[in-house]
């Protein structure tokens, strides 16, 4: 009589944390769940051949027992395998047969022969456990170490349609950001379009959410949800987290435009009114407004619109315009000038005798290699 025990299904349970991937990872000491681009599928890839491998040892030695039963006790080729199956498993139950002494020295090696392949197959399911619980824990510290170094970065709270338009933007103008949504088939999809980008799984209104995006080492904040009350409060909350920090908001009514000002957003868009003047541009004029689509979409033209900050030790501090030669040192065109201490509309196509200051920035139209150069000039890193 063999040993009874019956072996049980064990499904491995993928990591619950990973970040850049598609399987969410909680519980990193700031609450929120980070999530990566690589999927179970991705992690169970080197094991794939591994169990092939143990599932074709598993039918030769079931083959080898029912031919060994069929020959060496002249049985039927029911009871045979019905033998071989339970022999090689260590399930157990009486012989079907009284068994001959080479049936019993054949059974012996058959019950090593299962013994090793069993202990070979739950060796191979405990380290597939274990290497995706241990990946997951060191991708998520890894990652968790990135997002704590990031600095001057850029925060989108949403991923719905404008916050995937923001996103886009960010990607094609290669800046630093991360997204905050707690909607993990909208992350997917984000992950799916940009397999790099940084997203956290968390309620963006919750405090503790936006300390973990390092909201207080941000250098801006797009509130993207759907509802204008949580963008109210993503806006009071960075806020109060970073009286300095350059918040963008979605107001979806127009009694909400003035709210989220107060509450610090230095910027308010509402789709209704951008959309409405849109459309008014683009019937008085259709031209202009083409013009202007090309320049910001970056679409079917070179020259974008960019800004360019002046810093205390650029040359440019004390310059005019027209000493500083922009247009023909960088061939950019100066639109509009900033001051620091400005208040109110910036100046638009500023003078030549207009002078430059100390975080003033300058409004330019031109290729993004020509901004790039400007820019560093302008913070004191080149000399043109």
């Amino acid at each position: 009589m063999k040993k009874r025990g019956r072996a049980s299904n064990v499904t491995p349970h993928p990591p619950s944390t990973v970040i850049a991937h598609r399987g969410g990872l909680r519980g990193l000491g700031t609450g929120i769940s980070l999530i990566q681009s690589a999927g179970l599928r991705d992690a169970l890839r080197p094991f794939r051949i591994r169990f092939i491998w143990a599932a074709v040892y598993f039918l030769v030695v079931f083959l080898i027992g029912t031919v060994g039963y069929w020959v060496i006790e002249d049985w039927r080729w029911t009871d045979a395998v019905y033998m071989a199956v339970t022999t090689v498993t260590s399930v157990g139950f009486m012989e079907v047969y009284p068994l001959s002494a080479s049936g019993r020295t054949f059974t012996m090696l058959l019950i090593f022969l299962g013994i090793t392949g069993l202990g070979l197959w739950w060796a191979l399911i405990t380290a597939l456990i274990v290497e995706l619980d241990l990946a997951g824990v060191l991708r998520g510290r890894r990652i968790m170490k990135s997002i704590e170094s990031l600095s001057d970065h850029y925060i989108i709270c949403g991923a719905g349609r404008m916050g995937r338009v923001v996103i886009s933007e960010m990607v094609a103008a290669q800046i630093p950001f991360i997204v905050i949504e707690r909607d993990a088939t909208r992350l997917l999809n984000v992950l799916e379009n940009n397999p790099d980008a940084l997203v956290v799984e968390g309620d963006a209104t919750m405090e503790q959410t936006l300390i973990g995006a390092q909201v207080e080492r941000a250098k801006g904040l797009a509130a993207c949800l759907a509802d204008d009350a949580d963008n109210l409060l993503v806006c009071i909350t960075a806020r109060h987290l970073k009286p300095s920090l350059n918040t963008v908001a979605r107001a979806y009514n127009e009694e909400s435009l003035q709210k989220l000002r107060r509450a610090g957003a230095e910027h308010v868009v509402s789709p209704n009114v951008t959309g409405g003047i849109r459309m008014a541009y683009s019937l008085l004029r259709p031209h202009v407004v083409s013009f202007l689509d090309c320049v910001i979409s970056d679409a079917g033209i070179e020259l974008r619109l960019e800004q360019a900050a002046i810093s205390g030790d650029s040359p440019l501090v004390g310059q005019s315009l027209a000493g500083a030669r922009i247009p023909q040192r960088t061939g950019l065109i100066v639109l509009g000038l900033r001051r620091a201490s400005q208040i109110g509309p910036p100046i638009y196509n500023p003078g030549p005798e207009t002078h430059l200051g100390a975080g003033d920035v300058m409004i330019v139209l031109g290729r993004s290699e020509q901004v790039e150069q400007l820019r560093q000039y302008a913070g004191g890193e080149v000399q043109l």
